[in-house]
């Protein structure tokens, strides 16, 4: 049999099949991972509202949420168009990064070049399970990152080029050349993010809620897995993972009254961690042994954050597959791409939103295309 040349468009499609599937596997990622549910047991996937393990038969990318209209068949619970686009999208991404990789490797046998395409195919999937969970729940896991980096360096090995797309160093780098891009660019993408993250502790640091009288506050606990704490103060809502970020991180509530398990105890300052309360007498309590917390109060201190370190470990992967001049693009793009959703969100000034979608829209820009326009710009200036 006589099989067409590899940049022949003929092997997009199994390409994009492949990316269907690994969507399949993401959107088990998006919804356990945060919960810290674990992503092979049970091995099948199940519908979130009966728990009803899905069928192969019943769990064909993209064909299948289409042929229910978008229900689960055993309880007719509406399934959430989140998982048709996460298969969809990641498709659409595999295909574009074996077009890139074609285009940039060329030639239509194997080399090693081409190779990379399995760590810019890790990438993808990372990033679309990376925005979904960011979007969600506002984290960016740490494993994902971690793993993201080391595929970083192998593809900068692969395939040199791909941290200096622009050929500013070199136009035809060797591998440790190109690991080397790959590192610089890891270490300005961290540390350079770690530093607009440290400016943001100073300035942003905390936010202070004050009443001119007494108000009440309690914490809400879940009703579902998906769910987590809520404390209620006054009409402030916010929930648990938007208030701890690190360890150190407490939440200060200088309490008129306090009401701990049904019963009323000594008034005074209360800080709460992630995991424990500290009483104003000072014992310390596991916050799985509080059923019900609440009081009056006219102050608190809730500690916030400018950015993440999710983000920074997401840059320095970012920078680890393009280099410095991937990492500023991104950072300059990303920026544009915020402020524009902002806009149209109507998202006001103070109020949080998840950087991380936009730092890898800024990223895939780069990729498929953003280097030209770099390359153009500079190029303009001579």
């Amino acid at each position: 049999m006589i099989y067409p040349p590899l940049d022949h468009p003929f092997w997009l499609v199994p390409v994009f099949l492949i990316g269907a599937c690994i969507g399949s596997f993401l959107n088990v990622v998006i919804y356990r991972l945060p919960l810290g549910l674990s992503v092979n047991h049970p091995k099948r996937s199940f519908c979130p509202t009966c728990k009803y393990e899905i069928p192969m038969s019943q769990n064909i990318p993209l064909f299948t949420w289409l042929a229910l209209r978008g229900k689960c068949r055993n309880c007719k619970a509406p399934i959430a168009a989140r998982y048709f686009v996460v298969e969809l999208m990641t498709a659409i991404l595999f295909t574009l990064v074996a077009w890139v990789v074609i285009q940039r490797a060329g030639g239509s046998a194997w080399s090693l070049e081409q190779l990379a395409i399995l760590p810019l195919w890790f990438m993808m999937a990372a990033f679309v399970a990376m925005t979904f969970i960011d979007a969600e729940h506002m984290i960016i896991p740490l494993g994902l990152t971690v793993s993201g980096t080391l595929a970083g360096f192998m593809a900068a090995a692969l395939m040199p080029s791909l941290p200096d797309m622009v050929a500013w160093t070199s136009p035809a780098p060797s591998w440790a050349g190109g690991l080397y891009q790959s590192l610089i660019g890891w270490v300005i993408g961290f540390f350079g993010l770690w530093a607009v993250v440290l400016f943001g502790k100073l300035a942003f640091g905390r936010k202070e809620l004050k009443f001119d009288e007494a108000v009440d506050w309690h914490l809400e606990e879940p009703k579902t897995e998906e769910e987590t704490i809520v404390f209620h103060m006054g009409e402030e809502k916010i929930e648990w993972w938007d208030i701890f970020f690190r360890k150190s991180d407490k939440l200060l509530i200088d309490a008129k009254s306090i009401m701990l398990n049904g019963e009323k105890i000594e008034a005074g300052k209360i800080v709460i961690r992630e995991n424990e309360i500290e009483l104003p007498d000072g014992r310390k309590i596991e916050l799985e042994a509080v059923d019900s917390l609440g009081g009056t109060s006219a102050s608190a201190v809730i500690p916030r954050e400018a950015m993440g370190m999710g983000d920074v470990h997401l840059m320095g992967m970012i920078g680890a597959f393009f280099g410095w001049s991937g990492v500023l693009f991104t950072l300059l793009s990303s920026s544009l791409y915020a402020i524009a959703a902002a806009a149209l969100g109507r998202v006001g000034f103070g109020m949080r939103l998840p950087y991380g979608p936009f730092l890898v829209l800024g990223a895939i820009t780069w990729l498929l295309g953003g280097w030209k326009l770099a390359e153009w710009y500079f190029d303009a200036l001579r």
